[in-house]
């Protein structure tokens, strides 16, 4: 009687066992396919097949009440060759973050736009080359998009303004080229946008005079022409970067937001006085410097707590912290 009961334990603690594993079966099956196209990395060592990914494997996690993946996240160890498209095979992921993996090279693989679920995708300071794919539009969930410092080149797809949700976009040190799209100036929520480091070209979109941006950075790039129109006294812009591109327009007609605490405009062809109506701004940064700007700066506010560096190589600008004027 011993050995059979025995025996009937062992068969339903097997089966206990084999019905206990938490890791969806198809999940596993697609992560397995992913770690075998990375060929088999160190920092993937603990997907093993045998044990269950949604408990012991590190670098995943699963979502705790349907146990499918919800996040891959690979911040350390070293990452080579392509991102395979299997990575689309997952279909409950909410966060993709690949970053700092000097040996992930080749394309944005078009199986990502499979990804609906997607809310959060970070493929930074990878070596990620070809285009800003115009699939990405097609995460509407999407509210954190970073591709900057790769090789992405190019123009910018237009489409990424369909974006409903999007809180950032990071585009910067690639390489990208081409204007600005005119669309950007029309998204439904307005993110933080980082374009900078480019060899981006044209005017900035007359559009952007109805986009309230919290940051705006624009810097390093060949843009040219009015940027005037990212200022504006009704909106609530704190920190502008346009420094270093070709911008000429005449400083003294801007109407700054009174919420702008960082403003760099250094290295430009930018013309005018300092406005006095800057002296009621709040500002923790200020570079006005490598400009055409002439006159007295303004007396008050923050603009004397910037040193002279703020403000030299200008055509005519005089007053504290600068030589006073003649």
């Amino acid at each position: 009687m011993a050995t059979p009961l025995l025996s009937f334990l062992f068969f339903t603690t097997l089966l206990f066992s084999a019905h206990s594993e938490l890791c969806n079966p198809k999940d596993k099956k697609v992560l397995l396919k992913i770690k075998a196209a990375f060929h088999n990395p160190y920092v993937l060592t603990s997907w093993d097949p045998d044990t269950d990914c949604c408990v012991d494997w590190y670098i995943v996690t699963c979502d705790p009440t349907s146990n499918r993946i919800n996040s891959l996240s690979v911040v350390t160890g070293s990452l080579s060759g392509q991102i395979p498209a299997a990575v689309g095979d997952l279909p409950f992921l909410e966060t993709l973050d690949l970053h700092k993996q000097p040996n992930l090279t080749g394309p944005i693989p078009p199986a990502i736009a499979k990804l609906q679920r997607l809310t959060f995708l970070r493929l930074n300071w990878n070596n990620l080359s070809g285009p800003v794919p115009d699939f990405l539009s097609k995460l509407k969930n999407l509210n954190f998009l970073d591709l900057s410092f790769n090789n992405l080149s190019g123009s910018i797809p237009p489409s990424l303004s369909l974006l409903p949700n999007l809180n950032a976009l990071h585009l910067d040190r690639n390489k990208l080229t081409g204007r600005i799209p005119y669309s950007f100036g029309t998204f439904s929520k307005v993110p933080d946008l980082y374009l900078s480091h480019n060899k981006l070209s044209g005017p900035v979109p007359t559009s952007f005079a109805n986009m309230d941006f919290n940051v705006i950075d624009l810097s390093r790039n060949m843009l040219e022409g009015d940027a005037s129109v990212v200022f504006g006294s009704n909106k609530t812009t704190q920190i502008v970067d346009l420094s270093r591109n070709l911008f000429k327009f005449k400083l003294s007609k801007v109407k700054f937001p009174k919420s702008l605490t960082s403003l760099d405009l250094n290295h430009n062809n930018i013309n005018g006085g300092i406005p006095v109506e800057m002296t009621a701004l709040n500002l923790q940064f200020l570079n006005v410097s490598y400009n055409r700007l002439c006159g007295q700066i303004p007396v008050g506010g923050k603009l004397q707590s910037f040193d002279y560096s703020s403000y030299f190589h200008n055509r005519c600008l005089c007053g504290a912290p600068l030589p006073s004027c003649k």
